[in-house]
């Protein structure tokens, strides 16, 4: 397996295993994006990376096979992090500064069979590059805020409804995603959706893709959470020629390569593996990709928009993700709210599905007026994939065209009148304006008494302010409380 993942596919290994580890090892540590410097339990340098030389200017022969108390003296590096691990025997990270750059360095020591140390590995990277990411990261939230704020300015109107793509909305939370999205499609900003599974970030990276100067160039989509760790790097960056076995013989072009000039969409991308995410940083810094198994970089021009519904900021600092990863990811976020958050999209939302399964299937179902209601209470854990699944299985699965709150599964009955069924019965005694009557009261109390204003309480009920403040006196509800919020 190691000869395959590592090139000696069809290739004699080498008789003197030392010599081929000692190798392997050496271009191991040469692939690595981040600086490494390696001395022995004696502080004598051993071995040192390009990537350390690329981030201070500290040349090999200048710490190879020297003594790391020269190296100090001579002002190359400002103190030692190695004598530091020797000393208390664990690691160490502390910051230094290697001629004129300051860098983060991560001491870490090797023990042998006796439990002594034999020698210290060295990574460091560079500060300067993780402080210009949290500036760039500070400057497009400011650029985010000054577009929510516009956002707000905007006139909203009674009992919109917004058909965009697949976005419908009426709700002021989805209609600042909505916007924010219609904005930073204009430039090439790295853009992050986060959000709770289901609530459509693919529908919010089609807005993007198609707003933007890409719209007529690919749109590659990936799911990293649905592909293996160990075909994932071929998958996005593609392999040369006898690379492993069952490599096509001419090479495979990676996802990457397939979305130049494009956009590539990475959902779920905070399940990408850690050894995997420096490859990726790699890529988004320098644009260019190198397939498995090549040397050759390929120059790409592709737009990033990624999702997650992990809290990527906690995987940080649990170690399980990239810290210059979050920052080059999380260019601009933007947060699509769940189902349960944005109940005012409920109502259109439930119509626009069971209007598309009746067109589907050349049906004639609509809802009785207490669902719209029962349907509001609910959590919505699968957010919007859970609702279009469930109004479909309902709507299919029902004998009569009129669908009430009894055709949906338990948990939905639950919220409309738990393990009673008193209300069904009252309805059918009642007609249908009387009905309609009842459920519009219990709606205005639910939203009132959850402590609401009655401008917030009209704003999730669809209506005008003065609209609601009519009907409370309509239905001798209590308005001084509320009328002036």
């Amino acid at each position: 397996m190691m000869d395959q993942e590592y090139g000696f596919v069809g290739k004699k290994k080498p008789s003197n295993e030392p010599q081929y580890y000692s190798k392997l090892l050496d271009s191991i540590i040469q692939s690595s994006y981040d600086g490494i410097y390696v001395a022995d339990a004696y502080g004598i340098g051993w071995t040192v990376n390009d990537a350390y030389t690329r981030i201070t200017g500290v040349r090999k022969e200048e710490l190879i096979n020297r003594d790391l108390r020269s190296v100090v003296n001579e002002g190359i590096i400002s103190e030692s992090v190695t004598f530091k691990v020797l000393k208390e025997k664990k690691s160490v990270t502390i910051i230094q500064k290697v001629k004129d750059t300051e860098i983060l360095a991560t001491g870490s020591p090797v023990w042998d069979d006796r439990g002594a140390i034999t020698h210290v590995v060295t990574n460091i990277r560079d500060l300067s590059d993780l402080n210009f990411l949290m500036e760039e990261l500070n400057t497009s939230r400011a650029f985010t805020e000054k577009i929510l704020a516009e956002v707000d300015e905007l006139r909203q109107v009674e009992n919109t409804k917004w058909l965009l793509n697949g976005v419908i909305a009426q709700s002021k939370e989805t209609m600042k995603a909505v916007s924010v999205s219609q904005k930073v499609a204009k430039v090439d900003s790295t853009v992050i959706l986060t959000g709770e599974s289901g609530v459509g970030k693919e529908v919010f990276a089609n807005i993007i893709h198609l707003g933007s100067h890409r719209a007529d160039k690919p749109h590659i989509k990936v799911n990293c959470g649905a592909i293996p760790a160990q075909l994932l790097e071929s998958e996005l960056f593609g392999y040369e020629k006898g690379s492993f076995t069952g490599a096509e013989k001419t090479g495979k072009a990676g996802l990457f390569e397939k979305a130049n000039e494009g956009t590539i969409f990475l959902d779920e991308v905070g399940d990408i593996p850690l050894d995997l995410q420096v490859k990726l940083l790699r890529v988004l810094q320098e644009f260019e990709v190198v397939r498995v198994g090549g040397y050759q970089p390929k120059p790409i021009d592709v737009r990033v928009v990624a999702a997650t519904n992990r809290n990527l900021e906690e995987q940080v600092q649990k170690g399980e993700f990239r810290e210059d990863l979050f920052y080059r990811l999380n260019i601009v976020p933007i947060h699509i709210p769940s189902l349960r958050e944005r109940t005012a999209d409920i109502a259109p939302l439930m119509y626009y599905f069971l209007n598309n399964v009746n067109k589907k299937y050349e049906l004639n179902k609509r809802f009785q007026a207490g669902v719209i209601s029962a349907l509001e209470s609910y959590q919505w854990p699968g957010n919007i994939r859970e609702m279009k699944n469930v109004i479909e299985r309902v709507a299919v699965t029902t004998d009569h065209d009129e669908i009430d709150i009894y055709d949906f599964p338990d948990q939905f009955i639950d919220n409309f009148d738990p393990k009673d069924q008193r209300k069904k019965t009252s309805y059918k005694n009642k007609g249908l304006k009387e009905a309609i009557m009842d459920v519009e009261q219990e709606m205005i109390k639910s939203k009132i008494q959850q402590g609401k204003t009655t401008r917030k309480a009209a704003d999730d009920l669809g209506i005008s302010q003065s609209s609601l403040v009519k009907k409370m006196k309509k239905y001798q509800l209590s308005v001084d409380a509320y009328i002036h919020e």
